[in-house]
Order: structure tokens, then sequence, then C-alpha cells
């Protein structure tokens, strides 16, 4: 039976048409674009082509925009790069804070764990029950020693869109470097630097139909950071390394189609989306707990609960589906929930134990959504306890 994919927060498959542009860049053309031979140029253009598609994409200048190795390093540079650099300009002993909300990934949050380490002052804002963080509990946490603030735009397990801009404008007047992790808004929502009015925005290319191994990082004019990894120097002097041409070139590539297909695509994945739940309670005849319901979500996202089972037991008898991370396996049911997002919804491990996450993406078909719900169904049914 033919996989179903249902997984697409996680990672997206790689479009063909951007595998076409990478595969002359994996023979051909495979210099170096720091050389500066007619191969390396041509490399050089290729990485400057890409640069000017994801910038486009975003809505900046291609000199704002810096290649990472994925989010997770373009989230390390912006928060540890800026740190740096604001604690340069600063006496050694002055107070330094910085906040996060409690449900951002990890890179978003071990980074500010080691901040608080190196002497920084650190709070972390919960949301309300459906998964938003209110303006006015970033306000409330505002110091006058706050130097950065980090909110992630979209959250990949409820698909929840937080109020960037507004907390972006609350810290604009107060000269506070504001950070956005935007590895699952882009390509499924309309993601433009200029309307979020943040200073740095980390994405991710697997998340964009690009492959793995690829990222960005954009930076405003203006706002300096400081490299943290040494060596030659490229990407502004922020990154050292030879430079990833031919998923650079991948990545910019998926940027375009992205460009061409946005709106059309995140319609399609709210229909795919909503019909999905609706098979699903049609199946099981009840209606099935969805987490964060009432907020605005991104248009891919569902995360439910099941009635009375276990989605570890569910998931071990449909191999041939493939959906979200199983969330609190082997902890006491009534301790709060591992998983960030399902803790700072308040929700226990017993919610959490029950919680499969459904994300469509562009290769997902009606037939797909349909044969996932009704599987999904027969089998609760089955092994419901």
């Amino acid at each position: 039976m033919r996989t179903i994919y249902l997984d697409y927060n996680s990672s997206t498959p790689v479009a063909g048409s951007v595998r076409d542009a990478m595969q002359p860049f994996l023979g051909d053309f495979f210099a170096d674009p720091s050389s500066s031979h007619w191969l390396g140029r041509a490399s050089q253009e290729a990485v400057e082509d890409s640069r000017a598609s994801v910038a486009k994409l975003l809505g900046c200048h291609p000199t704002e925009m810096v290649f990472t190795s994925g989010g997770t390093e373009s989230i390390n540079l912006a928060l540890l790069g800026s740190a740096s650099q604001i604690a340069s300009q600063l006496p050694s002993n002055a107070p330094k804070h910085l906040i996060i909300s409690a449900f951002e990934h990890s890179a978003v949050t071990q980074c500010a764990e080691h901040l608080q380490q190196q002497g920084w002052g650190l709070t972390v804002i919960g949301c309300d029950k459906n998964g938003v963080i209110a303006v006015d509990d970033i306000e409330n946490a505002l110091r006058p020693a706050t130097r950065l603030v980090s909110v992630m735009h979209s959250n990949h397990q409820v698909g929840t869109i937080q109020p960037v801009a507004q907390i972006a404008e609350l810290c604009r007047s107060r000269d506070i470097v504001v950070h956005t992790d935007a590895s699952q808004s882009i390509g499924k929502i309309r993601t433009l630097v200029e309307e979020l009015n943040v200073d740095l925005l980390s994405f991710s290319g697997h998340k964009m139909y690009a492959p793995k191994g690829i990222g960005g990082l954009y930076v405003r004019a203006g706002v300096p950071l400081q490299p943290i990894m040494f060596g030659e120097g490229n990407e502004s002097g922020l990154r050292p390394g030879s430079r990833n041409v031919p998923h650079i070139v991948g990545l910019g590539h998926a940027a375009r189609l992205i460009d061409t297909a946005l709106q059309d695509g995140a319609d399609r994945m709210v229909e795919l989306r909503d019909r999905f739940l609706a098979r699903l309670e049609f199946e099981l005849n009840q209606s099935v707990v969805v987490h964060a319901r009432q907020a605005e979500r991104l248009p891919n996202t569902l995360s439910i609960e099941l009635p009375n089972m276990k989605s570890e037991q569910l998931l071990r008898h449909l191999p041939e589906i493939c959906l979200g991370p199983v969330i609190d396996r082997d902890i006491e049911p009534s301790a709060p929930s591992r998983n960030p997002t399902l803790r700072a919804l308040g929700l226990l491990a017993e919610a959490g134990q029950r919680t499969i996450r459904v994300s469509v993406g562009w290769q997902t078909t009606e037939e797909d959504v349909d044969r996932a719900a009704e599987m999904i169904a027969s089998t609760v049914e089955v092994l419901r306890v």
C-alpha cells in the first residue's frame, strides 16, 4: 500500500524542479564561487541569483540575506551573534535581559539557556489556551536591560500564528533586537519582513521543498552581528567555509516556486486539512478535540486528540501513514506534557499521549486525506481502550 505522508511540518520532499535546478551544480559547475576563473564566476552568479530570489520572497534587499546550513545554525547566528554584539557595546557588568516564548524550537531555547549561563537574565512568556502570546505579557516582561526578544512566527505543533509584528513594534522604540523563527511559515503563509518589522528572521530549506542542509537568516540593514564560527569569511563575513552552491541553488528555486504559488497552495491546504477533520469526525461519529482551534493557524496544520486511545498505539498499527511525532511516551499521564507547545497550552501528558499532528503539503491529495481519516477511524474503533 502506498505510503500516505502527512508530516510536512517535520520535513518536505525536495520538489522535482528544485532537484533539476541543482543538478548542473553537482556536476559540471562544481567550482568554488570564491574562485576568480569562469567556473567560479558561474557558481558565484548562481549564488547571487538565488540570494535575489529568496530576498524577493521575504521582501528584503539581497544584501540582507545570509545563507546558512539550516534553521538551527540561523537561529544560533541570530541569537548568539546579536548577543555578542550587544555585550561588546556595554560595560562588562551591565545587566542584559532577553525574552522568548514558552514553545520555541529547542535551538532558541538552548541558545537562551546558554546566554543565561553567560549572565543574561531570561524571561519565558506563556500563551493563552489557544496557543497565542499576549502582546501585553511581552510589554509587562520588558525591563530597562531587555536587549533581545525571540518569538516564533508560527508553531510547528498546533500551527498558531503569533503577533510578531505587534511585538516588534513594541520593541522598536526601545532599541530591542527582535528575532523570529519563521521556519514553519515560509511556503505556507505570506512572510514579509517589512510587515513583521523584525530585525532577524530564521528559516530552513527542508521545510519549503528545498534540500536539508541549507537555510537562511534575514539581517535587517544596520543590525550588527558578530560571527559565531571563524575561518575564511563568506556571507558578509558572518559565515566561514565554502558555500554549498547546489543547495543554495535549490533554495533559490524553491523560493521562486513559492512566490508564484503561495496563495493557491495555502487555499488548497486549508481545504485538505478541513476535509481530513470532517471525514475523521464523520467516520468516528463524534467530534474530536482540536488544539488551538479558535486561533489563527497555519493552513496545513491540525493537532488533535484521539478519543480514548494513545497515538503511539495507533501509529504502530498504521505504519503506512506518516504523522507527527509521538508525544509524552513513557511518562506519568498526570504530569505536565513534555512537549513545550502542549505544556504551554496547559495540557497534561495524558492529552499529549493521545495527540496526533496532521500536516499536509503540496503533494497531498484528497484521496490521501480521505484514506488516512478512514484508516485512523477504523483503527481507533478496533483499538479503543
